[in-house]
């Protein structure tokens, strides 16, 4: 693909990802573009997406009227696609959560809003609809109420809990970008000179998309200013204590549905049932935790299986394509949540850029229903996929 790429001929989530990485600062874009370790899950994600083969049909049906629509917790969603939680996404664009949460608006879509957003719940939820609010386990659980509390007033109407970040996980794109680690001089050296060398990023975010604090966890942290002091604090209050029981007074919080996020395992998804969540993602937070796992369009089916459709099953990591989603959608998942799409076309331009990602998901999508005669995505199932002649 030619380095050249303009945003008006974008034409995939990987031109996107090309032109975020030519307009913003270095540390940022290895932010949201690296995964753990040695990045071995983060390139499975894609691949084995790659290697389902969808099952191309010449039926000759009338596939003039494809219903592509979804309801999830009485929700209707006009494709089986969700704007996924991703931390700092107001540092890729100015007041980026909230662009996104318009842009998924516009196309019928719900938006998840990570507690490690740039924008506050209540600053989305004042311009464009309630998102869903992601939550992480955190040890101060007097501020875990206090996010629940604001969540709910601000009219969220789902919660995904992140159950698999006790810990963040290595990441060593972070390390040689001098996103971490770095201190001092050298890290205010590094973070200027990688600002001034993005114009068009300086002047949208670092200018005029102030302020550049977590806007859900500011009342917590009393006289920090920067990002990276509101990422340490984070970092440090990580819980790994956490137990199912935890769920028993986040549920007395919450009367809305409690979405689990994390799960690769089908013993997993059997506690989180057996907990009262009435959803899961399945998900290894896009391969930025633990190298060296499986891929979760790889364990949802065994999830699906072991669920017996009792829960809501949603799938996320590696998505790329409208056909990424149909192949999910085929073997079980509700919905994908996206992260890495909609922040590559964040960064790339804006809200514009992102409702016109969107736009390419959903023809990619009609496309492929039409080519293996799905004329309703909410009766895909295993039928549609080319499962070999041994299948």
């Amino acid at each position: 693909m030619s380095s050249r790429i303009s945003l008006r001929r974008a034409a995939s989530v990987a031109d996107y990802r090309q032109l975020a990485r030519r307009r913003l600062p270095n540390i940022f874009f290895e932010y949201i573009d690296g995964g753990s370790y040695a990045e071995h899950t983060l390139r499975r994600n894609v691949s084995d997406l790659e290697a389902i083969s969808l099952r191309q049909r010449v039926m000759l049906h009338d596939m003039s009227a494809l219903d592509m629509g979804v309801e999830t917790f009485g929700q209707k969603l006009s494709m089986p696609v969700i704007l996924a939680p991703v931390g700092m996404a107001g540092m890729f664009a100015r007041r980026g959560e909230v662009q996104g949460a318009r842009a998924a608006a516009a196309a019928g879509l719900p938006f998840c809003l990570s507690t490690v957003g740039i924008c506050s719940v209540e600053e989305v939820a004042r311009a464009a609809p309630p998102p869903w609010f992601q939550l992480y386990v955190i040890k101060d659980r007097g501020y875990m109420r206090e996010l629940l509390k604001r969540a709910k007033a601000a009219g969220s109407p789902v919660l995904l809990l992140t159950v698999d970040l006790p810990v963040p996980g290595a990441r060593y794109r972070d390390v040689r970008s001098g996103f971490r680690g770095l201190t001092g001089l050298p890290a205010f050296i590094n973070q200027t000179w990688d600002g001034l060398t993005h114009p068009a990023w300086l002047w949208d975010v670092w200018l005029h998309g102030r302020p550049h604090i977590l806007g859900s966890v500011a009342g917590a942290l009393t006289g920090r200013k920067s990002v990276t002091d509101f990422l340490a604090w984070i970092t440090g209050n990580f819980d790994r204590s956490m137990t199912w029981k935890d769920l028993e007074w986040i549920r007395a919080e919450w009367d809305g549905p409690i979405v689990i996020k994390g799960v690769l395992d089908p013993e997993d998804a059997r506690s989180a049932r057996a907990a009262g969540a009435q959803g899961i993602v399945v998900s290894n937070h896009g391969g930025r935790q633990l190298d060296g796992v499986r891929s979760p369009i790889s364990a949802l089916p065994g999830i699906v299986d072991a669920l017996g459709g009792d829960l809501e099953v949603f799938v996320d990591s590696g998505v790329r394509s409208g056909l990424d989603v149909l192949k999910a959608v085929a073997l079980g998942a509700k919905a994908c949540l996206i992260g890495r799409a909609w922040v590559y076309a964040l960064g790339a331009g804006g809200q514009p850029a992102v409702a016109r990602m969107l736009e390419t998901l959903r023809a990619e999508l009609e496309v492929a229903m039409i080519l293996t005669g799905c004329q309703a995505v909410r009766r895909a199932g295993p039928h549609l996929l080319d499962l070999g002649p041994d299948a």
